[in-house]
């Protein structure tokens, strides 16, 4: 089957088609996320403040009021998931498996979250110590996980929020940019690469240390990718680190203020 050609006729869709359509979806998605990133840096570093001193807030409260804060929340995680429901019309298949283009098939569900929980161990803990390093040369900005007030949600949206991370950032950065660029005749390890350096990209608001942990996880997960051509892994590893720092974060912050830059 040819790549990527022509499309008048309802065949494949052009090479410029398909150049297009990545540059929307990622303009919709992390790739606005990666200018953000990167103007977010540019500011840090023309402060007088030290990086190291400085802190980014993954989870911040949108409202005093505790129910429209929670819709805000919510509506916020429902905006962010769209660009992957974008993603999934464009490569939807009649055939069975209908996402089979982005890897995502469940016939295997329960090696997938095992393999996904393995990776997660794996790549979290060297993270850990990546960040410690990172602070300890003023390359990387104190993370705050989430400032949310404890309410009955707090723990559930938390949660939701490692839910998107994990499916946007994997199913868009790995999965789509994987099918899109080999059809536009890209080998596998520029593709890796790439997927790799935007992942590092949209995570420069945290300084560079962030970026090189990032650029490292992408290089691992589009190398499992490109082997095994199942997302669901990723994913779960994703949500599981994710989940994991931000539901943990209250208990250690209070155990370890000094690690978070917090007074004691």
């Amino acid at each position: 089957m040819t790549r990527a050609r022509l499309s008048d006729d309802g065949g494949l869709p052009s090479r410029g088609r398909v150049r297009a359509e990545i540059a929307i979806v990622l303009a919709l998605s992390l790739g606005a996320s990666a200018v953000y990133s990167l103007l977010s840096l540019a500011n840090r570093l023309t402060r007088d403040v030290a990086l190291s001193q400085q802190t980014a807030t993954l989870n911040s409260s949108l409202s005093d009021r505790p129910v429209f804060d929670l819709l805000y929340q919510l509506m916020g995680i429902a905006v962010d998931l769209v660009p992957v429901l974008l993603v999934a019309f464009l490569l939807w298949r009649e055939a069975r498996p209908h996402l089979g283009r982005l890897g995502v098939d469940f016939s295997r569900a329960g090696r997938d979250v095992a393999g996904g929980a393995g990776i997660a161990l794996a790549i979290g803990v060297p993270g850990i110590g990546l960040y410690l390093v990172g602070k300890a040369l003023d390359l990387t900005v104190t993370v705050v996980p989430t400032d949310l007030a404890q309410h009955w949600w707090t723990v559930p949206v938390l949660l939701l929020s490692a839910l998107r991370a994990g499916v946007t950032e994997e199913v868009i950065v790995v999965a789509y940019l994987f099918a899109r660029l080999r059809d536009l005749g890209w080998r596998t390890w520029p593709i890796i690469v790439t997927a790799a350096l935007l992942r590092g990209t949209y995570h420069l608001y945290q300084g560079f240390g962030a970026f090189v942990g990032n650029l490292v996880m992408g290089l691992a997960f589009g190398w499992l990718y490109a082997r095994t051509g199942r997302v669901l892994p990723l994913v779960v590893a994703h949500v599981l680190m994710d989940a994991a720092v931000f539901v943990g974060y209250p208990w250690a912050a209070a155990t370890f203020p000094s690690f978070f830059g917090l007074p004691s």
